[in-house]
């Protein structure tokens, strides 16, 4: 008890001597700076632009019939070393139809989101469906729009670079190294 009393009185002595700061519980770097924040412009649609790429990117992800374009880079060469054409979208190994975890017994909707298993079996899962429909995780990766309208995706991970794109794009050459059986000594 003491020691709130305590620290109650250092963080009103501050305030007593004209500092409304007092005892906050904003954020501050370890150099003293504290947390700025910016008023994000919205479009006429209301959204943000980071808010309108999201939606397009789903919108793009998801159109019936749509083709891409697949481009496994050498990060090392930077050779296109896998060309080939997508029907719909890529699709992380991740990503599911069903949560992951759920309840182990049946809960309530305060447990979670209900989740349909069977005829009528609900279970309840902390996991939220995201904005594609799935649960899981995908790998992280950049998209973007370039000024012709082109949409991107771009993925780094070892050795090679991803990049798909609704338009073919124009490289020097795409090599293809593989063996069919192992080379006899």
């Amino acid at each position: 008890m003491r020691k709130i009393i305590v620290t109650l009185a250092i963080c009103m002595v501050p305030f007593l001597m004209g500092n409304k700061g007092g005892c906050t519980n904003e954020p501050r770097s370890a150099s003293g700076v504290n947390i700025s924040s910016v008023k994000v412009q919205i479009g006429p649609d209301g959204k943000t632009t980071e808010q309108r790429n999201v939606a397009d990117r789903l919108l793009e992800d998801n159109k019936p019939g749509s083709i891409k374009h697949l481009y496994i880079i050498s990060a090392y060469s930077g050779q296109v070393i896998i060309y080939s054409t997508i029907r719909g979208k890529v699709t992380s190994g991740g990503k599911r139809l069903t949560p992951t975890s759920v309840a182990v017994q049946r809960g309530t909707s305060a447990d979670g989101f209900g989740v349909k298993f069977g005829s009528d079996n609900i279970q309840y899962t902390g996991e939220v469906l995201q904005d594609d429909g799935t649960y899981g995780h995908s790998v992280d990766y950049l998209y973007w729009w370039d000024t012709k309208g082109v949409y991107h995706q771009h993925y780094v991970s070892g050795g090679q670079i991803v990049h798909i794109s609704n338009q073919p794009l124009v490289v020097k050459s795409v090599v293809i190294n593989m063996e069919l059986s192992p080379k006899s000594e």
